[in-house]
């Protein structure tokens, strides 16, 4: 280890001694070759990593040099000059002040969820409901949250969807609407029907191979006059912008009370609940069958409406129908009954098994001969009575012979 030493010590003074005597142009031609080298190696060699040391040893060098000279470093004279900054300003740094905190992801999460499921509520209608909760909330801040979620104020965000109005108004709304079926001789027959949004009730209105404005007028009179016995009445019908539902249809509605919404043009999902229903009585119904004429479809209609009203459950009213009958409401009343009172079957032991008996026609005799002897009725009895056209065997016979059997099966 020491003579290790001592030859590295040796050669630095030699290198010392050895570079005193160089000339200025011998340096100058070594610090081309040096520079020359380097640029090969920059063009072979990807982007070197610099570790901090390396960075404050460039940028303390460059500051010594002429700005001109400064090609000669890995990196560029911007780089330098950031990294100058940094030291400088980590030199000067003082400690950090306290801010505004940080709003936490409960509360984040809190004015998001207001402000989706009040779309009419603007900025500081959403701080005084957290104030109210003991959060303390600007409205600066509570604008900055729906700007990153992509919310915006009250105005864009309070547009109504035709989902939220179907919702919020759906136990006073009516749909109308029209479906086709094709008969056997390609006779296009036509379907009117009303449909509630809240319950899912249908009314079948009438089925006609022409229909013209007169006919659906009168269809919707005759509807509501069936009306008049239900205790809410309904305020709003909606309806596509079919020719065949005119003014007069308009007329008869108003006097109702019942004001018409009309659907956009080519937007089925406006009355997506009719075109719903048209799906099912097609897909449970009318595809299953071969209509013959009017008459048949006006008779299949009606089966499978009250069907539909009173027997098909809906998912929209928890597998329940829109008026279950009578019947179907006792039955499940007693089947719960039943379930509920139902005693647990007894569990018998394993080893213990009941016993399986077969019976031959010689052990039903012997069994017979046996009970006819223990009453006063014999064989011979029987053949006499049977003889005289009298049967041996009554009621009461029957029965004591069943009693017996019983006694015999459990000996």
């Amino acid at each position: 280890m020491f003579w290790s030493f001592c030859y590295l010590a040796l050669r630095c003074v030699f290198q010392l001694a050895l570079l005193r005597p160089r000339s200025e142009e011998f340096k100058e031609l070594e610090l081309v070759v040096l520079r020359h080298e380097l640029s090969v190696l920059r063009r072979q060699a990807g982007r070197p990593r610099l570790t901090p040391v390396d960075r404050v040893f460039l940028a303390a060098a460059s500051r010594l040099l002429p700005r001109s000279r400064w090609r000669s470093f890995l990196v560029t004279p911007t780089t330098l000059l950031r990294w100058h900054r940094r030291l400088v300003a980590r030199r000067w740094t003082y400690p950090a002040r306290v801010g505004r905190p940080a709003v936490g992801g409960e509360i984040r999460e809190l004015v998001l969820r207001l402000a989706r499921e009040n779309p009419r509520w603007g900025y500081q209608r959403i701080v005084g409901e957290l104030n109210g909760l003991g959060i303390s909330v600007s409205a600066t801040t509570v604008r900055k949250i729906l700007r990153q979620a992509g919310l915006g104020p009250a105005g864009e965000r309070s547009g109504l969807s035709w989902r939220t109005f179907l919702r919020a108004q759906a136990e006073s709304m009516l749909a109308v609407d029209f479906f086709t079926v094709e008969t056997i001789s390609l006779q296009r027959l036509y379907v009117l029907f009303f449909i509630e949004l809240g319950s899912r009730r249908v009314h079948l209105a009438g089925c006609t191979a022409n229909p013209t404005g007169a006919w659906v007028t009168q269809q919707a009179r005759q509807f509501a006059w069936r009306l008049q016995e239900r205790p809410s009445p309904f305020r709003f019908l909606i309806r596509d912008r079919d020719s065949k539902f005119t003014r007069d249809f308009d007329a008869v509605c108003a006097s109702q009370g019942i004001a018409i919404i009309k659907t956009p043009v080519r937007a089925p999902k406006a009355n997506a609940i009719a075109e719903r229903f048209v799906r099912t009585v097609r897909a449970e119904c009318l595809d299953w069958l071969l209509i013959t004429n009017q008459r048949h479809l006006e008779r299949v209609l009606r089966i499978f409406v009250d069907h539909y009203n009173s027997h098909r459950p809906h998912r929209s009213l928890n597998l329940a129908p829109p008026e279950p009958s009578e019947k179907r409401v006792g039955a499940v009343r007693s089947s719960n009954r039943r379930c509920r009172a139902a005693r647990p079957t007894r569990r018998r032991h394993p080893r213990i098994q009941p016993r399986r008996m077969r019976l031959s026609l010689r052990t039903l005799h012997a069994w017979m001969a046996r009970i006819c002897e223990s009453t006063t009725v014999g064989f011979q009895g029987m053949s006499h009575s049977s003889s005289c056209g009298r049967s041996p065997f009554t009621y009461d016979t029957i029965v004591r012979y069943g009693h017996r059997s019983q006694g015999l099966r459990r000996l």
